[in-house]
């Protein structure tokens, strides 16, 4: 009687193991949230990487058309330009600009503010000492050697919350005029 039972029992397994119902359901159930949980974080990530792309390619254009000027330029320049670094990032993108001339002082060995502004005084002008803390960020200089400064933040959000977090995506651009020796601001005594 027991080897009746037990044959009986090995042959449903058997049976069991053999059946193949039901197995696309099983997969689906385990699948299907890994599946969506990719497709969500590719997004995600695709987003703030063209995010940041965005964000530095206009952040280097209006580097690039700032140090193309010839002539002094002015607050509302500035302020134009924000609008400008505002529309080529989208909306979606609340943004933050500074602009500094910087000058290297050969005798005192050190970059030296000529002056720096931040439309709407959304970010704090450098000066002389604050920018003391940034210049393992810019190229060494020949004495009395300019360049501009543009410094750019972009608040990123993700659309969905997986591993991203809110961000602020900062662009630190230097550049040298093209035309002139230094790019000089409006109502600022240039050197």
């Amino acid at each position: 009687m027991l080897n009746g039972l037990a044959n009986k029992t090995r042959s449903a397994l058997t049976c069991f193991r053999r059946q193949e119902n039901g197995t696309l359901s099983a997969e689906v159930v385990l699948a299907l949230p890994v599946f969506i949980w990719c497709i969500f974080g590719m997004y995600t990530y695709w987003d703030a990487f063209r995010s940041l792309n965005t964000t530095q390619k206009a952040s280097f254009t209006i580097s690039d058309l700032i140090t193309r000027e010839m002539q002094p330029v002015s607050t509302t320049y500035l302020n134009g330009l924000h609008d400008v670094l505002q529309y080529m990032v989208s909306d979606k993108l609340p943004v933050k600009l500074r602009v500094t001339s910087v000058t290297f002082s050969g005798p005192r060995n050190q970059f030296e503010v000529e002056w720096s502004r931040s439309p709407n005084g959304e970010l704090p002008q450098l000066t002389t000492t604050s920018l003391q803390a940034l210049a393992g960020k810019i190229p060494m200089l020949a004495d009395g050697d300019s360049i501009i400064l543009v410094e750019t933040r972009a608040e990123f959000t993700p659309f969905f919350d997986l591993y991203l977090t809110e961000d602020e995506f900062e662009q630190f651009i230097v550049t040298k005029p093209r035309f002139v020796p230094r790019i000089c601001l409006e109502g600022v005594a240039c050197g």
